[in-house]
């Protein structure tokens, strides 16, 4: 019989031969860049304005008792804490920390999409469970609400570019602090236009927050099918009454009804 020959492995063959590159080294992300930073940044970002936009409706609410009271609530944001503070001191500030909170909120979800996205590989698993339209369209409807943003603050905060020849200025006399809130809200959405696009954007806003409002159970760590069925009820509750309230407005005000 002829004789086998055992080949060994020695561990020179095992090394890597000619120029061959050692793997790369991964990169060590920051730790205000991990995941976890950005997606507690996300929620606690949008939670704050999700606040925001309740008590935003909540004081809406009041241009239905009519001038006087909606003008009142308008001149009590302006001095609010005076003279501890300048007029419109807390109202400047609340502006400010709610730009800090949107830039965060933008910045946290752009690195995340984008790490998202670099993440794929060359194939897709087919068998995920299909997402709802808030998650699909939770960068469209944030772009949208990102330009009604800065529609509002020319409409009906500085009053210039887009905002109706009609603006009346908060102004001062005899010592009293004058504002014509309610006649700018209702010369601005009796505009068809603008009452459409207002329309328009609270429903994406409905959609965005129901879905945010329900990612923030999630990104911090809330567990458990009923904590998750509560916590999607309210969710779901908090949009639908925003849209429906806020909806209202224009409506109301193109009938009539307000004015």
């Amino acid at each position: 019989m002829a004789a086998t020959s055992t080949a060994v492995r020695t561990p020179e063959a095992a090394q890597p031969v000619g120029d061959a590159l050692p793997p790369r080294r991964r990169r060590r992300v920051p730790v205000w860049a991990s995941q976890r930073v950005l997606k507690a940044t996300m929620a606690i970002t949008g939670t704050i304005m999700a606040l925001f936009v309740v008590v935003h409706m909540v004081g809406n609410l009041k241009v239905l008792a009519g001038p006087e009271a909606f003008n009142g609530y308008a001149a009590w944001l302006r001095q609010v804490a005076y003279p501890l503070l300048p007029h419109e001191g807390l109202l400047w500030a609340m502006r400010l920390a709610l730009g800090a909170c949107i830039a965060a909120h933008i910045a946290a979800g752009i690195a995340l999409w984008r790490r998202a996205r670099g993440a794929r590989g060359a194939f897709r698993r087919r068998a995920l469970p299909a997402r709802t339209i808030g998650a699909r369209s939770m960068l469209v409807t944030g772009a949208l609400i990102g330009v009604f943003v800065l529609i509002h603050i020319l409409d009906l905060t500085i009053g210039c570019l887009i905002a109706p020849e009609s603006f009346q200025a908060p102004t001062t006399s005899n010592g009293e602090l004058q504002v014509s809130a309610y006649h700018n809200l209702v010369a601005s959405l009796s505009r068809p236009g603008m009452a459409v696009f207002y329309s328009l954007v609270m429903l994406a806003l409905s959609l965005h927050l129901a879905q945010g409002l329900w990612n923030v159970v999630i990104d911090l760590g809330g567990t458990g099918p009923r904590l998750r069925k509560v916590c999607r009820a309210v969710a779901l509750a908090v949009a639908l009454t925003i849209a429906v309230v806020n909806g209202l407005l224009p409506v109301l005000i193109c009938t009539g009804v307000i004015g």
